[in-house]
Parts: C-alpha cells; sequence; structure tokens
C-alpha cells in the first residue's frame, strides 16, 4: 500500500511540474442516477443536487427535451431516510431539491418529482413483462411548472399517500 501511495504522489508532483492538469474526480453517484433524452442536463441536475447531503436518496433524475425546454424527473425513495424526517422537513428538502434543479439550467420548463416506496410483490410474482406485478408505489408527486418554482408547495399540483404523510406528521426515519 505504501508503494502504490507513494507512486501517486510522484505522479501529481510530476504532473504539477510539468503543468499537466490531472482529470477531475468522476461523480459516479451522479451518473448512476441520470437518465433520459436531454443526459446531459440530467447528469448536471444530478451532480447539483447531489453536491449537497439530502435527507431523502435521490434515486434518479431524468431529463428529456421538448424544443427549446427541458422536462425534468425527480425520483426518490421513501424509506430509509440519511435522519429522522418530519413534514416541514420533508417538504423543505422538495422544495429545495426543485429550485436547486431549476437554477442547473434556465431551458428547465417544469420538474416533476415522487417519492416512491417499494411493494412486496409476493414470492415467486413477475414484476416485468406483461403479467407485471408493481413492486413500488408513489406515496408523494408533485409536478412544478417554472413560473411557480418558489411555491413547489401548491396544493393542485400535490398528491399525498395519507399513510405516509400521517408517518411524517410523527417523524419518521422512512
Amino acid at each position: 500500500m505504501r508503494k502504490v501511495t507513494s507512486a501517486a504522489v510522484a505522479i501529481a508532483a510530476v504532473a504539477a511540474s510539468l503543468g499537466v492538469a490531472l482529470a477531475a474526480p468522476v461523480d459516479y453517484r451522479a451518473q448512476e442516477r441520470a437518465a433520459g433524452g436531454d443526459r446531459t442536463t440530467a447528469l448536471r441536475v444530478a451532480h447539483a443536487l447531489l453536491a449537497r447531503p439530502l435527507a431523502l436518496q435521490l434515486t434518479r433524475v431524468r431529463c428529456e427535451r421538448a424544443g427549446s425546454d427541458s422536462f425534468c424527473g425527480l425520483t426518490l425513495s421513501g424509506v430509509k431516510f440519511h435522519r429522522r424526517v418530519d413534514t416541514a422537513a420533508f417538504t423543505a428538502e422538495v422544495g429545495a431539491l426543485v429550485r436547486a434543479a431549476f437554477a442547473v439550467d434556465p431551458a428547465i420548463a417544469e420538474v416533476d418529482l415522487w417519492v416512491t416506496v417499494p411493494l412486496d410483490a409476493g414470492k415467486g410474482a413477475i414484476v416485468s413483462g406483461d403479467f407485471a406485478q408493481p413492486s413500488s408505489a408513489t406515496v408523494f408527486a408533485t409536478t412544478v411548472p417554472r413560473a411557480l418554482a418558489g411555491r413547489p408547495d401548491v396544493a393542485a399540483n400535490l398528491f399525498w399517500d395519507p399513510k405516509f404523510r400521517a408517518e411524517l406528521a410523527h417523524g419518521s426515519d422512512g
């Protein structure tokens, strides 16, 4: 291990003395979560959102382009939170994520955000194909057009699963 570390330090010293820039580390978390037809925007959004610690797990950032506009979808996990979350913390996190996504690119016209939880389809259940059983359920969803970027809590654009909302009201670890 000592030889590997010494070699890495020596390579970095030689590169610095020659004025060669070493590549920045790759953000694999952002790369793994970015998807869609506008993957470049999805990757930038994922990188920006993952730059700070999140209370909930960001599992997917999907962006699509239609004309000159981009539309992004953010998927969060409704289980295994990184810290205890109540309704106020949850809505604050949702608002911060939506605003941060809009801040990445002025061409983003709309951000959809949904939170899913796994379902137990049962042993031997078919989870893909024509006879698939659902493997997850949406417990929260919102659609925020850019005009409402400062108000992602607008009631007309929200869906709450009553059980999920009740769990958050008491505080939840997911």
